[in-house]
């Protein structure tokens, strides 16, 4: 339906555009990116992508404004050099705790977001494990909300699970910490976290982790205040050993810090954005994720079910 395939590195995770662009054994598409000095972007393309399937995979990470607006500054590159249809890839999604009007006079922030991709002339998007699968549908264009819970499953399947639990940090994390119990065969725990004044929270466990291997399961780690204090409450209910699997390794100041004296066996985590060195502790996993994208963007381009790579 559409022409050539053509990967564009948006910038913000060079190192897992080459590694889906080597996957799909397609070079990336020449591209400038550059800031003046007055911190305007400008974008231009090396050569035409006229007729041709684009993908441009960026996610919206740190530094994150500058993120949005080169994507959408390239959706409107290659809308312009009259591309056949172009995919904004977002293997990390900004903004998605912005999901609900839940205080008054606040904005929705991913809506708002999904309608700025829209506007700049995407056709379709991607991403992986939003905050809220709600989000997907504040797109008017089609896209695809793709989970690594698979990738997460098949690296705890290589340990001892004849005596663990999956533990879901917090109520919100309930819903997607039972599915990934239910792929490993696990039973779920969760966490219950009440505010007790303007400063402190107290944490009560429902159901058992003791003498049991813990893991907690949520969809990103930003400050690691939550599981951090899920790691704590584990622990001194008895838990044998903690471990943490999650998808967006954000690690905001003072993520690192506080995972450091967490004491967690393994953290394990997928590269949808980027872990520099200067947080890459020794407990941590960094599984990658490029295969996975580069078999669901084939999957796109040749429009064949995208849901069979997780048997849906």
């Amino acid at each position: 339906m559409y022409g050539e395939l053509v990967i564009i590195n948006g910038g913000a995770h060079p190192a897992l555009a080459q590694e889906i662009a080597d996957c799909l054994q397609t070079p990336l598409h020449g591209v400038e990116i550059k800031k003046f000095a007055n911190e305007n972007i400008y974008v231009q393309l090396r050569s035409s992508v006229r007729s041709r399937d684009v993908f441009i995979i960026q996610p919206t990470c740190v530094p994150v404004s500058d993120s949005i607006l080169t994507l959408l500054i390239l959706i409107d590159t290659v809308r312009r050099d009259s591309a056949g249809r172009i995919t904004a890839v977002m293997p990390y999604f900004a903004y998605g705790r912005s999901d609900k009007k839940d205080q008054p006079r606040t904005p929705i922030t991913a809506r708002l977001m999904a309608d700025l991709i829209t506007t700049a002339g995407a056709d379709r998007f991607l991403t992986l494990d939003l905050h809220a699968s709600q989000i997907a549908g504040f797109f008017s264009i089609p896209g695809d909300e793709m989970t690594t819970r698979i990738l997460l499953r098949d690296h705890f399947r290589n340990k001892d699970l004849s005596n663990s639990v999956v533990v879901a940090p917090d109520e919100g994390a309930s819903k997607r910490a039972r599915k990934f119990a239910e792929l490993l065969d696990l039973p779920l725990a969760i966490i219950e976290k009440r505010r007790r004044d303007a400063h402190t929270e107290a944490l009560t466990l429902i159901g058992d982790a003791a003498g049991m291997d813990a893991i907690i399961f949520d969809d990103e780690v930003d400050t690691a205040g939550t599981v951090c204090n899920g790691a704590a409450l584990l622990k001194a209910s008895g838990a044998r050993r903690v471990f943490l699997a999650a998808t967006h390794p954000l690690f905001s100041p003072p993520a690192i810090e506080r995972l450091q004296s967490a004491g967690f066996d393994e953290i394990v985590v997928i590269n949808t954005v980027p872990v520099p060195a200067e947080k890459m502790l020794p407990n941590l996993t960094v599984l990658p994720v490029g295969s996975f994208l580069a078999k669901i963007i084939g999957r796109i381009h040749e429009g064949r079910s995208v849901g069979e790579l997780i048997n849906e």
